[in-house]
């Protein structure tokens, strides 16, 4: 089968999913909507050194390079008695690093967490590095409040969707490789009682606050402050306020998805959100054409694809990936439509 004839059955397929009943409004649980008691994550960082690379750390020496990491090797030595000069340091097998982390504000001390590392040098590597004992801080002049360490896990680098299995990328994570030292400050207890939307809209407030009285019972358990809150008024705290929360972030909400595609210009990767579908119209792209109007067919030939008024999203991508079209211009073609009026949703281009 040609490669034509495999976009078309491509394009077929992609039109019967895009009518399944998967299409549907969403029914999150409401935890899944917002920031409970107040309990936005603190985000700590920190600055520290990668050991153990094979020849991939900075390329720093006396006088060139990065010399903040030199400099950071001779003072960890420094701090074990050894005192080294930084001209006779030569540090390929290391590498200066950012370390991040976000934490809940209600982890006690000896939990666990998370971290991010990444390369502020000129590392060409950090695959089978090693955390050296990093204090991560609120604010660059506070004071510790975790520590990290511990072996990178890196993602290998993807060419052309293609996996080359000996390259890694400057950045990795430790999972579990922070650890809380103290404890962090608790939020206001008046907080509990509200709850932050993720994403502030006022239609899914409304929408939270009706499943919350239908699922308690009665009127008035929670009110709309502003779009991007929700003050809880319970009447029966019988069991306790927190035990009400949590019956509370149980309930499922019925949300419309957001009408939003996101585009990853490099990888040609296309996320939709909602029910997407496309109007008439017509976007020319290099040797591709779409045409979207009036018609019983969808075909995809000789870089031509029509599609009938009322097609998605998904299946124009569906088309696009069948006629080899390249990244940026799937990225243009559905930015065009949306300027065309075609397509009645944000396109957000990465």
């Amino acid at each position: 089968m040609t490669w034509r004839g495999t976009a078309g059955v491509v394009l077929r397929v992609a039109l019967l999913c895009s009518m399944t009943r998967a299409l549907q409004a969403q029914t999150p649980a409401v935890r899944d909507l917002v920031i409970a008691g107040g309990a936005a994550p603190v985000r700590l960082m920190g600055y520290g050194l990668v050991t153990g690379l094979a020849g991939t750390g900075d390329r720093a020496a006396a006088g060139a390079g990065a010399r903040h990491t030199v400099q950071s090797v001779a003072n960890l030595l420094a701090r074990f008695g050894i005192d080294v000069p930084p001209a006779s340091l030569r540090v390929r097998n290391v590498a200066a690093v950012l370390v991040t982390a976000e934490v809940s504000p209600y982890l006690r001390a000896g939990g666990r967490f998370d971290v991010r590392v990444s390369s502020i040098g000129d590392a060409q590597s950090l695959r089978g590095g090693v955390l050296w004992m990093t204090p991560l801080l609120a604010d660059a002049n506070g004071e510790p409040l975790a520590g990290a360490q511990g072996a990178l896990l890196t993602t290998e680098a993807l060419e052309r969707g293609v996996r080359r299995f000996g390259d890694a990328s400057n950045a990795g994570t430790i999972p579990g490789g922070g650890v809380l030292e103290g404890d962090l400050p608790r939020p206001q207890p008046d907080a509990t009682a509200r709850l932050a939307l993720r994403s502030p809209d006022a239609v899914t407030a409304a929408r939270i606050v009706a499943a919350i009285d239908s699922a308690i019972g009665g009127r008035g358990n929670a009110v709309v402050e502003d779009p991007g809150a929700i003050l809880l008024t319970p009447r029966d705290t019988t069991g306790g306020l927190t035990s009400w929360v949590a019956r509370v972030l149980d309930v499922r909400v019925q949300v419309a998805g957001a009408a939003r595609v996101v585009i990853d210009a490099r990888n040609g990767t296309v996320v939709a959100g909602g029910i997407l579908t496309v109007g008439e119209g017509m976007v020319s792209q290099g040797g591709l054409t779409i045409t979207v109007g009036e018609g019983t067919d969808s075909t995809a030939t000789d870089g031509t694809v029509r599609l009938r008024r009322g097609t998605t999203v998904q299946a124009i991508v569906a088309a696009l990936h069948g006629l080899r079209a390249s990244a940026p211009e799937i990225a243009a073609i559905l930015s065009a439509l949306h300027d065309a009026g075609a397509l009645a949703a944000e396109v957000v281009v990465r």
